[in-house]
């Protein structure tokens, strides 16, 4: 379901105040009998008026940015851990994984790490196994994140098959040289450069714990 603009209002009333007071003013011009030179410069002033509320509805139309549209990713919800991890491990994951999904834009976490998914946390995808594809081979080899901004737009997101199958953006960040965390979002170019540096802070941090 997409999200509704709780903007589009406002955008569009400057446009419907325009729209209706030259309407009004034509509609006094032909229906006045005899026109003054007074009526004549108000009918004039109005008509520049409403002519400008027009022009800066149009201007917020293209200016204004509006909020990315957001679905409901397809799957359950869950939370999977590596039984074989430490029991220390297993709970910097579980906080981790809690901070990206009540404090950025994720719905889906996925974390990769020397061969072995060792969590699936957030809306969950069909599979649980993930195959490496370009994209995170490129991550692991950099050592740098990668951020899709709308996965529909990238052919190689195909990969991420793992995720729900209407994840709207990604973002790939490396845990060191051995793993990389996936990040699913319901709605495209929805993460910020705050959440970005935010994300790499996590990830760095459990790079540390994971390499241990």
């Amino acid at each position: 379901m997409a999200k509704v603009d709780q903007n589009r209002i406002l955008r569009l009333l400057p446009l419907v105040s325009g729209g209706l007071g030259g309407a009004l003013l034509l509609f006094n011009r032909l229906s006045t009998l005899e026109l003054t030179n007074s009526q004549a410069r108000s009918d004039v002033l109005g008509v520049i008026l409403s002519a400008l509320l027009i022009l800066v509805g149009l201007l917020w139309q293209q200016i204004q940015s509006r909020n990315p549209e957001s679905v409901t990713l397809i799957g359950e919800e869950g939370f999977e851990l590596d039984p074989q991890l430490p029991d220390s491990v297993k709970t910097e994951l579980a906080w981790a994984s809690h901070l990206l999904l009540t404090n950025t834009v994720t719905r889906s976490v996925v974390i990769y790490y020397e061969g072995r998914v060792l969590l699936r946390r957030g809306i969950l995808g069909k599979t649980a196994q993930v195959k490496p594809g370009p994209i995170i081979h490129r991550c692991l080899k950099t050592s740098k994140p990668v951020y899709l901004v709308s996965l529909k737009l990238y052919p190689g997101g195909i990969e991420f098959d793992y995720l729900p199958e209407n994840t709207q953006g990604v973002i790939c960040q490396p845990l060191g040289k051995e793993g990389v965390m996936i990040l699913g979002a319901n709605a495209p170019r929805s993460y910020t450069k705050q959440d970005e540096t935010w994300i790499e802070g996590i990830a760095d941090k459990l790079a540390i714990t994971l390499a241990q």
